[in-house]
């Protein structure tokens, strides 16, 4: 954290009611903080003291504070509400259209957003509603100077979004479509092909007096494979693993894409399967009644004890019909003694293919230098994004083109010259 200006002493005594206000802040921007941690919030700082502002910034960030996902947005807050000058300027452009574009704004800190959103709590409603009123007394409007909301969601970090840019996100997932090929199999049927059919062909000739008019031919039999979704849904996902649910539930409900059926796994410190949930088909539902069956949303990952569960009780039932692997985790396993090599290795050859969403293929710089990304590279067949709505609209490429890998040589050539 960069250097904090001094904080003065309130003369007031007021201290604890903004505690108070100051935790609200954050529970709008979705930390769990309850009465209890509050009241310790208010004993910490009494016991700490009132020196400096540095000092208040760790009190309360020890208090509140307990997953590394709320470190981004506990710092933007506090820096947004504890005496800042120019804290409402700060907020009001993060919530407000600029006429720069979105590129600034896409570029923003994580928790930026929901961080001036719980901070002003509705007075972007009153900013949205005097632009209307002032766009309706325009005669004209030049829409080349106006970029399509739509278009700049497909792009942006789930991490970077607010609530109602995250709810039009999850609009957007509800109409994504994953089609797949059919998966031709051994087993042939009549129709045209080039082996040909001599039972069928010798029937059809005792009708003429054995007389061969033609050659009856067989062609391969087609079924349709089965998805496994494998979603991390550790402190280090959970935004993600949210969004990409509703992506999977809106597959595992539609109708015409091929699939013959899609099975859901979470995983954090333990394996859960969600399948039956995610054929509910009201989202919400879906997702409320899958969060109450996993009990481990935002806590370890331990990603080989899981797919080693995964490989021993499940895959037999799973993984036949040349089935396709959706595994998005960020490869970050807190427990590397587990085997996850040897545990994706037998996942690999189970399944037709594997495909990994890692959100951290984000960042220009990524390198795979933790060994549960190591440990995972050699077994996958694609390695995309995961981040955002466009990098899901691109697994209906990596199916149609199994050559398509994405990122997948990319980041092994940096793993061996590494």
């Amino acid at each position: 954290m960069s250097a904090l200006p001094p904080l003065d002493i309130p003369q007031d005594g007021r201290l604890p009611d903004n505690i108070v206000w100051f935790a609200r802040a954050l529970r709008k921007a979705g930390l769990p903080i309850g009465p209890g941690r509050i009241a310790d919030a208010i004993r910490a700082v009494e016991a700490a003291g009132f020196t400096s502002r540095q000092d208040f910034y760790w009190t309360l960030h020890a208090s509140f504070v307990s997953r590394p996902e709320h470190r981004a947005v506990f710092s933007e807050i506090f820096r947004l509400f504890w005496r800042d000058p120019r804290y409402l300027e700060h907020m009001m452009a993060m919530l407000t259209p600029m006429v720069r574009g979105t590129q600034e704004e896409s570029r923003a800190k994580a928790g930026a957003k929901r961080a001036a959103e719980s901070l002003l709590d509705g007075a972007d409603r009153a900013v949205e509603r005097a632009q209307e009123k002032e766009d309706e007394a325009q005669l004209e409007i030049d829409a080349s100077l106006t970029a399509s909301s739509e278009e700049r969601l497909r792009t942006l970090d789930f991490e970077q979004m607010g609530a109602a840019e995250m709810a039009q996100a999850r609009a957007m997932l509800a109409r994504l479509t994953l089609p797949v090929p059919p998966v031709p199999t051994r087993r042939t049927e009549a129709g045209r092909g080039r082996a040909v059919d001599w039972r069928r062909t010798m029937r059809t000739a005792v009708r003429t007096g054995g007389e061969v008019g033609a050659l009856a031919t067989r062609r391969p039999r087609e079924r349709w494979p089965n998805l496994v979704v494998l979603c991390d849904i550790s402190g280090s996902m959970s935004h993600y693993s949210r969004a990409v649910l509703h992506f999977v539930h809106a597959v595992a409900n539609a109708k015409g894409q091929g699939w013959a059926q899609v099975h859901a796994f979470t995983f954090g410190t333990r394996l859960t399967n969600i399948t039956r949930h995610m054929r509910t088909r009201d989202v919400d539902a879906a997702l409320a009644a899958a969060g109450a069956e996993a009990q481990d949303w935002s806590g370890g990952t331990r990603i080989g004890a899981a797919v080693r569960a995964f490989n021993r009780d499940w895959s037999r039932r799973v993984l036949g019909q040349g089935a396709v692997v959706l595994l998005i985790t960020d490869g970050l396993d807190r427990d590397p003694g587990a085997g996850l090599g040897a545990a994706m290795e037998r996942l690999r050859l189970s399944a037709r293919s594997v495909i990994w969403l890692n959100p951290l293929l984000r960042w220009d710089g990524f390198e795979p230098r933790a060994r549960g990304v190591r440990e995972i590279l050699p077994h996958v067949t694609h390695l995309r994004a995961g981040n955002s709505v466009a990098s899901l609209e691109g697994l209906a490429a990596a199916l149609a083109d199994p050559g398509a890998g994405g990122d997948l040589q990319r980041i092994r050539r940096l793993a061996r010259e590494g």
